[in-house]
């Protein structure tokens, strides 16, 4: 209803409007909690004026939402007001902000996880870089409260207030935090007779320079691509290979901020396990702050509010060394947002170096894990992979509907690449066109060899990730050549060889390496630098296959026999 009610607003009063309804929800919250435990403590005061009044209705609504979190755990309470603000943002700010709250169960199980690596509750330092509406704050703080060990309440208070730290850019978001933290602890402060001090600092984590530094640091920081200053690119430019993501970033920022011997414990996305991108943050990692577990959430769908990113819990520790095995588990919700359940899979080694980290996403990929580090690349058989070249829009002048001269080609889009693995040549899709006229500079454009041709983009819920096609000689023969569109990937010939790009097209249409790339892969894009890193068999066991493919075997014999190679047969 809240959501209904932000997008009902034009665009620049949908911000003003989520601080205005939130402002009012929390404020019911607070006086129904306070009544509850007889204390007659106002609000702390919200430093961001309301730019807008609330009708009515939107009233009665906060009120009803309001009293009704009061009943609630104060961590799950937490959580489902900071949804509620990220809810009704506007989706550009929620996007440049990378605003996204986690659920209590998944916080405790990171928590856990912290502990187990070492985390000192009783006395060590935490901080959360980006603490959003405190969803991580408030569970640290009940964790340390919860250890403290005699001591009276002023100074359990006290203790916690000098070990425990917050920054947030949103100063709305950092009120949030404050007082939601301080909810979780009203009867200790209750008992101190003294409010809970401000631990939250207003501020750009990435611009601020650390004054301390931390045992733990902690949190969900934002993701999304993000546009640097030259100032931020050259404090970041250790872990920085191309476009910087703000998850990447505040991954750096935790070993800035981490004392040796102190553990990072965080909520991301995947997709840094095996980017190109990330490739200079796996290499400071790998040096400075290796792994020792990760928890692979098995279903993203309804822990995260409108998350498309496959996600995971990884916790650091802050001792330069050889990367050691790392503790995998997979999670999954156990009918609630506060429990999960925790599935221990194995200890798995990972190369200190910047290529990608292989880690198993099931039990199934856990026993292939070891023959898959031991596998070749495709450089070794002489491809290598390219984006198609063509971005159409930007050639929208020489787009064709029909065959006109010399230089006219077939266009090549991703629906020429069937979900069975054919090509087939077609673009019936809108703003598809079948035709493109080349101008005479552009040959670099045309493709005249077969290749094999994959789908950049896939999710984990699809039965493959991995869809490929040969684009036919005699296709290539007949048109002259052909222009493939960027939303396809192009396994290409760079150097001969004895392997055809009909037996690494059927390799990659095979399940046992569909299971391999998902070792490798954490985003939908299926990317040319984690298709040369993909796991393949020896030369002579691909020789086999290729006299299988050529002999026109069936595909589940070729099925069975990849399967073998990749030790996953039944």
């Amino acid at each position: 209803m809240a959501r209904g009610l932000a997008e009902s607003q034009g665009r620049n009063t949908r911000l003003p409007l989520a601080r205005a309804f939130c402002e009012a929800t929390l404020k019911h919250y607070w006086i129904v909690l306070c009544k509850a435990e007889n204390c007659n403590w106002k609000i702390r005061a919200c430093p961001v004026v309301p730019l807008v009044c609330l009708e009515p209705a939107s009233i009665r609504l906060s009120t009803e939402i309001g009293e009704n979190l009061a009943k609630l755990p104060t961590t799950l309470a937490s959580y489902l007001l900071g949804t509620l603000y990220t809810a009704m943002l506007p989706e550009d700010t929620r996007a440049q902000w990378g605003a996204y709250y986690t659920p209590p169960g998944l916080v405790d199980r990171l928590l856990e996880m912290a502990g187990q690596a070492g985390f000192d509750w009783r006395k060590g330092t935490a901080i959360d870089p980006a603490c959003g509406g405190g969803a991580f704050l408030a569970p640290v703080a009940l964790r340390m409260w919860q250890h403290s060990r005699g001591g009276s309440p002023e100074f359990v208070l006290r203790n916690i207030a000098t070990r425990l730290s917050g920054m947030e850019i949103d100063p709305f978001a950092g009120w949030m935090s404050h007082v939601l933290l301080e909810a979780a602890l009203l009867r200790l402060c209750m008992k101190a007779g003294m409010r809970m001090p401000d631990i939250v600092s207003i501020t750009d984590s990435l611009a601020a320079m650390p004054a301390k530094l931390f045992d733990l640091v902690i949190g969900n920081p934002p993701y999304g691509r993000v546009t640097l200053s030259p100032e931020l690119r050259e404090r970041y430019a250790r872990s920085l290979y191309g476009h910087a993501n703000l998850y990447g970033l505040f991954t750096d920022l935790a070993v800035q901020l981490t004392k040796p011997g102190g553990v990072i414990a965080y909520v991301t996305p995947t997709s840094f396990l095996g980017g190109q991108y990330f490739k200079s943050l796996r290499a400071l990692l790998s040096r400075e702050a290796p792994p020792c577990t990760v928890d692979f959430i098995a279903d993203r769908e309804g822990v995260f509010d409108d998350v498309l990113q496959e996600t995971m819990l990884a916790v650091f520790t802050r001792a330069p060394s050889e990367c050691r095995p790392v503790a995998v588990h997979f999670l999954e919700p156990a009918g609630s947002l506060d429990a999960v359940r925790v599935d221990e899979v194995g200890q798995f080694a990972l190369e200190a170096s910047d290529t990608p980290w292989i880690l198993p996403r099931n039990r199934r990929q856990a026993g292939i894990l070891p023959r898959l580090l031991a596998m070749r690349r495709l450089s070794d058989y002489g491809y290598s992979i390219s984006t198609g070249p063509l971005v159409w829009n930007r050639h929208k002048t020489q787009l064709r509907d029909r065959k006109s001269g010399r230089n006219t080609f077939p266009l090549v889009w991703a629906e020429s690449v069937t979900p069975d693995g054919r090509f087939s040549f077609s673009a019936i899709k809108r703003n598809h066109v079948p035709w493109i006229q080349i101008e005479d500079d552009q040959g670099f454009l045309v493709v005249r060899e077969s290749c094999v041709l994959i789908q950049r983009t896939t999710s984990r819920e699809q039965n493959r990730r991995l869809i490929a096609a040969i684009m036919p000689s005699v296709f290539l023969a007949n048109q002259g050549g052909a222009v493939v569109e960027n939303h396809l990937n192009m396994a290409l010939r760079i150097a001969p060889g004895p392997i055809l790009p009909e037996t690494i097209c059927a390799l990659f249409n095979s399940r046992a390496v569909d299971q391999a790339y998902r070792c490798i892969s954490g985003s939908v894009a299926v990317s040319a630098y984690e298709l040369e890193a993909l796991p393949l068999p020896a030369e002579r066991q691909m020789l086999a296959l290729q006299r299988l493919v050529t002999g026109g075997a069936s595909r589940e014999v070729v099925e069975r026999t990849v399967a073998r190679m990749y030790g996953m047969a039944k």
